[in-house]
């Protein structure tokens, strides 16, 4: 039976941490395993992207397979076809499934249907790979995970859902501030704190993490603004955490917005190193799923 990857709980603790000990490994040997040699992973990119297309590709071409690519219209699921038989189809020619789309719903049925992995690369719910890039970004910083505190400000959106569902799977303390307004759609698990204030989070954080205040889709950019300016990923700030602690972000940042443009690019930043990670985790998590 087919394991996927679609919110990042479908991963034990212990299962969790090995992934990331095994993504150290490939960064430091980036042509080290060939665990997908002969295999070929279809990549549906129903919206655009530039690090999780470039990782993906990337990384199953470094795995010895073949990255198949296919963009938003080029499918029959553009012309009416189901998911269901999309599904059907594929699992009969390629070894995993990668998507990037909108709801998440056609997301957890494609994975119903399919026989083979499939990869939730990014929902409007969940963003569970990048949470895979920041742990193993914090782990490279601070040397383990456990006891690390990570404060998220700004939108309760796909990215903060996937921090808080991954992040306290792997035993870190997830503090999310956001507006009212804003707050995640999903429950808290344990570990993991909401509130209103983002000083409140940002103290005794490792790490301060922001993502952009409008994202693909949104209608209500003015008012988003409006509500998030409090939240900006600034100087102040940042010193309102520990000492050695380091600013986040997914990127693509609008620096002057969510992020000061001192912060983004100062020496305290490690959103270059977070983003680099991207390939080394999913390649690991290839490795996983479809060799198993």
């Amino acid at each position: 039976m087919a394991r996927h990857f679609l919110t990042g709980e479908e991963l034990t603790r212990d299962e969790l941490l090995r992934l990331l000990e095994r993504a150290a490994e490939l960064k430091r040997d980036r042509l080290g395993s060939r665990a997908l040699a002969g295999k070929s992973v279809a990549l549906i990119f129903e919206r655009p992207s530039t690090r999780t297309r470039v990782s993906f590709e990337v990384g199953v071409h470094e795995l010895g397979g073949h990255p198949l690519l296919l963009r938003e219209g080029e499918m029959q699921l553009a012309r009416g076809e189901s998911v269901r038989d999309t599904a059907q189809v594929l699992s009969r020619m390629v070894h995993a499934i990668g998507i990037r789309t909108g709801a998440h719903e056609p997301v957890a049925e494609l994975a119903r249907w399919s026989a083979v992995p499939v990869i939730n690369m990014l929902t409007v719910d969940h963003h569970p790979c990048q949470a895979l890039a920041d742990l193993l970004t914090l782990k490279e910083r601070f040397g383990a995970l456990e006891g690390l505190k990570l404060a998220y400000v700004g939108d309760g959106n796909n990215v903060a859902h996937s921090l808080m569902l991954v992040g306290a799977l792997a035993g870190i303390e997830v503090a999310v501030a956001t507006p009212a307004e804003l707050r995640p759609r999903i429950a808290p698990p344990e570990g993991v704190t909401l509130t209103t204030d983002p000083r409140e989070a940002a103290d005794g954080a490792h790490a301060l993490y922001t993502d952009v205040w409008v994202s693909m889709g949104d209608t209500d950019a003015e008012r988003r603004r409006e509500l998030l300016s409090p939240y900006r990923l600034d100087e102040a700030l940042l010193e309102a955490a520990r000492p050695d602690a380091v600013a986040l972000h997914c990127l693509p940042a609008h620096p002057g917005e969510e992020i000061t443009e001192g912060v983004l690019y100062g020496e305290r930043s490690a959103v270059w190193d977070q983003a680099e990670n991207r390939l080394h985790a999913q390649k690991a998590l290839l490795e996983l799923l479809v060799r198993g």
